[in-house]
């Protein structure tokens, strides 16, 4: 099994274990809970059925009722506004399921909505977390300069490190304002801002859905809209660079030109061993280099951009001396 298929190996293995934990950890902690929500809730159905003389299937049907009542409470889902909130959740795949088409046209143009909207989406906020962790760059950058350290450096922990608290900042500051503006706890402000921004969007909290916030808050459905947009710019800058240095612990090139003049060459060009090897984990572009960087060493008229010292030509009568004496 080569070193590519082993690492897709073992990320397969580790996924099954984390879900594995994952199911344990969650039965762990809400079965108990769901199994009393469900005796308090048959409860309080007959008592209701009881007091108010309700058949079996007129409770279902008044059941369904609340249950179709409920998205109206933000006022008119599907003029311009709610429309916007909905064409969000769907190209950024949050998916709440507070709204869903529901004539067969809606439905088939959120499917061709989709399948354009999410590549775009995706390709767009992969360029703004590109230009958001250059700017990051600079300005840690600057703030080194500013230290007087006299040759900074910014390494990907230090970005790490910066996208995190970039995260908890947004986080926190969409916590403070949806709870003053929805009546929310910190906790469960702070909760749907980050299943929100990491588009798991569970739809058990959803903003702009009471009191109809749509028609009569502008602002605020003006912030709720932009916050998701440059939010999901800030964690997916950070997820990037998460990535990034996973992939650069994992797929780190190992390349060596291998000296083809013994240790004359080995002698000018002190990084090539004497024993050839192979490139396994390396892009293309890197054994390019590679092959570069042999080609370099083996002229010996030519010296790499990298190396500190030019190589001197061999002079002529030294080559005819070596001819003869062949």
């Amino acid at each position: 099994m080569g070193k590519r298929s082993a690492r897709t190996a073992a990320l397969v293995a580790c996924i099954l274990s984390y879900l594995l934990v994952g199911a344990a950890v969650f039965d762990a902690l809400e079965s108990e809970a769901e199994r009393g929500r469900q005796r308090r809730l048959a409860q309080k159905r007959g008592e209701f059925r009881r007091k108010y003389g309700f058949s079996a299937a007129d409770y279902h049907e008044l059941e369904r009722l609340a249950r179709q009542a409920e998205p109206h409470r933000a006022g008119r889902q599907w003029k311009f506004a709610g429309s916007f909130y909905f064409a969000i959740t769907v190209i950024t795949t949050i998916g709440y399921g507070h709204a869903a088409p529901g004539t067969d046209s809606g439905k088939v143009f959120c499917m061709f909505y989709a399948l354009l909207g999410i590549p775009l989406t995706l390709v767009t906020f992969q360029s703004l977390g590109e230009r958001l962790n250059a700017l990051m760059r600079h300005l840690l950058l600057a703030a080194k300069r500013c230290l007087g350290l006299r040759q900074p450096r910014v390494s990907t922990e230090n970005m790490v490190v910066a996208g995190l608290l970039a995260c908890v900042a947004t986080l926190a500051l969409g916590a403070v304002a949806f709870a003053h503006f929805e009546g929310w706890t910190f906790f469960h402000a702070y909760y749907y801002c980050f299943i929100t921004l990491t588009t798991i969007g569970f739809g058990d909290f959803v903003a702009l859905q009471s009191d109809e916030a749509l028609q009569r808050k502008p602002p605020y459905v003006a912030f709720s809209f932009l916050y998701i947009l440059l939010g999901l710019t800030v964690i997916g800058a950070f997820l990037n660079l998460v990535v990034l240095r996973f992939l650069a612990n994992t797929e780190a090139p190992s390349c060596v030109p291998s000296p083809r003049l013994g240790a004359r060459v080995s002698h000018m060009c002190p990084r090539a061993p004497h024993h050839p090897v192979r490139p396994r984990g390396a892009t293309r572009i890197s054994q390019r280099v590679c092959q570069l960087e042999t080609w370099a060493c083996d002229n010996l008229g030519f010296s790499p951009p990298s190396s500190p010292v030019a190589v001197r030509p061999i002079p002529t009568d030294r080559l005819q001396a070596r001819r003869k004496s062949i």
